[in-house]
């Protein structure tokens, strides 16, 4: 008999919640929702407990094509129900990025673990969507003869829908998964086709998938006011006012960033993003109410939210809606973010939601004076946890024996020793030679390269830190023993890519200016000759929360979001050549306020750069760069230089010596 064996029903399914979390930083931290003041001995009994189980549980999610047989019974089971298709999106009720293993249908189903994609199965064929990024890697992941791999741009779900779906026919989705927006594109497409969507009352891959995961339960903490800079009730009294000038009574929160963010909480339920998954009610009364599992609700949070915010399980969220339309409350959701079940709920309470965007989004965006110092101090560890890694690589790697597991393994143990790191903010990109052409590849088993002398290697990664979030992207050329260079082309690409890099990060604008009229500085020098990237050149990230965060971002795609002051983006234009290597260049910028010249009729903004870290001088053609270029490159060598080189080893130090060398030297 196993110890797991001698648990209660209760004990068990809360293990099985805290193993379907990822495993954290300090694995006595969760013991304490459990056992009051755990001891030595309570923690280790219940650590173990918990590795055994993780270590004997299967979730279903190998990386590579998933075994036909789920497509199978899951036709079966649409058949007993009578739907003649279902929908299966990357996604969970909270519209995240990344979602607990339980809601990776998609994954299960297929095989595909990017980030993005949705899957239509019908009676008698199944495709996947997936956008530009994965093209090569739904390739290697996912059959194509049982999913046609479909371009989520080129040739979108509605209109494959509307070619392919019967007449008559009936296309089931679950309303948790998806936004009311993504759901009326839905319905549109099926009555182009003659047929109609309908909603589930329970998901069907959920009754085939007979071993998912528990709902994931880690705790949910306070996060202090020396890192959020605000107090929740202060933040929860703007949001009310915001909320009054938008005609609302109230506002359905379910991103749970927004609301950790709204609530000064953080958790650990999904990977890389430190957040609880629950949802939230906020009224311009200054009344608030959570609702998430009671589990996960420490101590300290309940002392620090107080009689002012109403805390009940998930499964009152629905009453709580009922609640606000009997009373006549006109309530507020965001449609691109919110489950279609939320709006469904309030109309047949006969409440007419009110469309309004998720009202913490825009202040969450705009960090305060404590956040800003925060994400500097975070990027100064972890700059300086990368030079370390950079000069390790730049010895070990010329002896062609690393590999890409060997550099993810070692960057996050240099970064671990940090102070008050949390984990990764994304699961490390480590492509060498042509894996750096796959934009969001991720290294297992059976990709794992080897960092060849003379190849290019490109390494984008990140860490959670309770004063900040990290997200920077280096390409390495792997040094010949000979000392050769790189090739003549992938100078060129290299240089090109850091010329929109230095054109971005320099870039001075008048106020109201948004990311995508900046977006073609750093792609000119691409352009001109010939290239581009097939992803966007920055996006928001959060204060020790999503590395990826909206409003703002830096694209092609057409955006009506103001840049201000405050926010962080990243600035990250790449190249990729198939088959061969890729290249990107990635620091995070603050936005700041830049004085204005005597005359200037308008507020100007800018960027400040506080990434610190060496850009690959092996890499660069300085024959390509003009002298304003060459003088920035020099001065962000210089303050990388200056501000690591008292703390890190004389070894390290020398290395970095040379790396921050002015280009001229080269």
């Amino acid at each position: 008999m196993t110890d797991t064996d001698r648990l209660s029903p209760d004990e068990e399914a809360f293990l099985r919640g805290i193993v379907a979390a990822p495993e954290p930083v300090d694995p006595a931290e969760w013991v304490s929702l459990i056992v009051d003041a755990p001891g030595a001995e309570d923690v280790a009994l219940w650590t173990g407990r918990a590795a055994a189980l993780r270590a004997s549980t299967d979730d279903g999610l190998g990386r590579g094509p998933a075994p036909p047989e789920r497509l199978d019974a899951l036709r079966e089971e649409l058949a007993r129900r009578g739907l003649d298709g279902f929908v299966v999106p990357l996604a969970d009720a909270h519209q995240g990025e990344f979602v607990a293993p339980g809601a990776r249908r998609l994954a299960w189903l297929t095989g595909f673990t990017g980030s993005a994609g949705l899957a239509i199965v019908l009676a008698d064929r199944a495709a996947i969507f997936v956008d530009g990024r994965y093209t090569l890697q739904v390739e290697r992941e996912v059959d194509a003869e049982r999913f046609s791999p479909q371009h989520l741009t080129d040739r979108p779900p509605d209109d494959w829908i509307a070619t392919h779906f019967p007449a008559d026919a009936k296309l089931g989705y679950d309303p948790w998964l998806h936004t009311p927006d993504g759901a009326a594109r839905l319905e549109a497409a099926c009555a182009r086709a003659g047929g109609r969507l309908v909603a589930v009352g329970d998901n069907p891959v959920d009754a085939v998938w007979t071993d998912q995961p528990a709902p994931p339960i880690s705790p949910a903490v306070p996060h202090p006011p020396e890192y959020a800079g605000l107090s929740s009730s202060a933040k929860r009294a703007a949001v009310a006012e915001t909320l009054e000038k938008r005609g609302a009574d109230a506002a359905v929160l379910t991103a749970p960033d927004s609301i950790a963010w709204l609530f000064n909480m953080r958790g650990a339920d999904i990977p890389n993003t430190p957040v609880a998954l629950c949802f939230a009610i906020v009224e311009t009364g200054g009344g608030a109410s959570l609702f998430i599992d009671g589990r996960k609700v420490t101590g300290e949070l309940a002392a620090a939210l107080g009689d002012s915010v109403s805390v009940a399980e998930p499964d009152a969220l629905g009453p709580a809606l009922d609640r606000l339309a009997a009373d006549g409350r006109k309530v507020s959701i965001d449609p691109g973010s919110v489950p279609a079940w939320i709006a469904q709920r309030l109309r047949a309470a006969r409440s007419e939601p009110l469309r309004r965007p998720d009202p913490c989004t825009r202040p969450k965006a705009c960090k305060n004076e404590a956040e800003i110092a925060g994400a500097r101090a975070a990027h100064v560890r972890d700059g300086n946890a990368l030079v370390r890694f950079l000069a390790w690589l730049d010895a070990e790697a010329p002896s062609g024996r690393l590999t890409e597991l060997d550099a993810v393994s070692r960057l996050r143990s240099i970064r671990a020793e940090g102070e008050r790191f949390r984990g990764l903010s994304f699961d490390t990109i480590a492509g060498a030679g042509p894996n750096g052409a796959i934009v969001h590849y991720r290294v297992d088993e059976n990709s794992n390269r080897r960092l060849e002398p003379g190849s290019v290697f490109l390494l984008d990664s990140g860490a959670q830190y309770l004063d900040g979030t990290t997200d920077v992207t280096r390409t390495v050329h792997i040094r010949n023993p000979d000392g050769g260079p790189a090739p003549a082309e992938v100078r060129d690409r290299f240089t090109r890519v850091l010329k929109g890099h230095i054109a971005l990060a320099t870039a001075i604008f008048p106020r109201g200016v948004t990311g995508s009229q900046l977006d073609m500085l750093a792609r000119k020098t691409l352009w001109e000759a010939g290239l581009d990237y097939d992803h966007g050149t920055g996006h928001g990230v959060g204060s020790f929360l999503g590395v990826h965060e909206g409003p703002a971002r830096i694209s092609k795609v057409p955006s009506n979001v103001a840049l201000a002051p405050g926010m962080i983006l990243s600035n990250e234009p790449g190249y990729y050549k198939a088959g061969a290597y890729g290249i990107r260049i990635e620091n995070l910028v603050l936005v700041v306020e830049r004085e204005a010249p005597e005359g200037a009729e308008r507020a100007l903004h800018g960027f400040e750069t506080i990434t610190l870290a060496p850009i690959d001088r092996n890499l660069i053609e300085p024959s390509l760069l003009t002298a304003e270029e060459t003088g920035w490159l020099d001065a962000y060598h210089r303050r990388v230089r200056d501000t690591h080189t008292g703390s890190v080893d004389e070894e390290v130090g020398r290395w970095l010596e040379a790396a921050c060398a002015p280009i001229t030297a080269r």
